[in-house]
């Protein structure tokens, strides 16, 4: 399990490229027949992504990192499959998840495993998880049975699609929120104008992405930016001091998951555009 540490603003001003990619870039997530993990001492955020092509993978504890027994065992789970159709086996009862539909598991559940229908083309997997302190009810968030949200607009290159799996007026969680955003073509923005939450920190992961696109991810304080180029399936961990806007070659789909203080979407500290530096 790769291991990151909180990083005080401050010092994140001075980090040249490599650093700064070293720090908050989750380069590689997806990988045949593996289970890959980022555990981010930030809010104890745990990042994972997990590809079974010709054979089921379960989902265990790093007892060195996590001191546990079992994944979940103070644990909770959103997953949201980026691939083709798979299926989740939560302690023996097996959930079908076609390309973007998503499943919450709480505290408690002892065995995860992850399987494909189709091992020439393989369900993709990618996982937030944090500390739970209440057990939740497991739930299936189909994107068929979802109801989107319309935002922006073609003239600002920021018209998309926003899906909520895990939230307060959804699948309930003790502090995991989580969901999609779809751009649709010809628009590149995400969360611009921006806006920091500092009772919560986010990680986003970027997909649907061409082979030569790249997504410029903006991150660091308001009047001390910084930015991150990120190509397809790759993840950005974004504290809670940090904007985490960001603008694509081409549209894109991002996942975004928060942990922290509350779970309230619209808690964020909105940052004017006059004030970007």
């Amino acid at each position: 399990m790769d291991i990151r540490y909180a990083s005080h603003p401050r010092e994140v001003k001075s980090f040249d490229t490599s650093r700064l990619r070293e720090e908050f870039l989750i380069n590689t997530l997806f990988a045949a027949n593996e289970v890959k993990m980022v555990y981010s001492h930030v809010d104890r955020f745990i990042v994972g992504g997990v590809v079974p092509v010709d054979k089921a993978l379960q989902l265990e504890a790093n007892k060195k990192d996590m001191a546990a027994d079992y994944f979940l065992e103070r644990r909770e789970i959103g997953i949201i499959n980026i691939g083709a159709r798979g299926t989740v086996t939560v302690d023996g009862t097996v959930y079908t998840m076609d390309n973007k539909d998503g499943l919450y598991i709480g505290l408690g559940a002892k065995e995860i495993t992850f399987a494909s229908d189709n091992a020439a083309e393989p369900a993709k997997f990618y996982f937030n998880s944090t500390p739970a302190h209440a057990t939740y009810p497991t739930v299936k968030i189909a994107i068929s049975e979802a109801s989107p949200t319309h935002l922006g607009s073609i003239t600002n290159s920021n018209e998309r699609t926003i899906y909520r799996y895990i939230h307060t007026g959804g699948v309930k969680s003790c502090q995991l929120v989580m969901g999609m955003t779809l751009l649709k073509p010809g628009n590149m923005w995400n969360t611009m104008p921006s806006h920091t939450h500092n009772r919560r920190s986010e990680v986003y992961l970027y997909f649907d992405m061409p082979e030569d696109g790249v997504v410029f991810h903006m991150m660091g304080e308001p009047q001390e930016t910084r930015h991150l180029v990120m190509r397809n399936e790759q993840a950005a961990i974004s504290p809670s001091w940090s904007i985490h806007s960001g603008v694509g070659t081409s549209n894109y789909t991002f996942i975004w998951g928060m942990a922290g203080e509350n779970q309230i979407f619209e808690d964020m500290d909105a940052v004017a555009m006059k004030d970007l530096k």
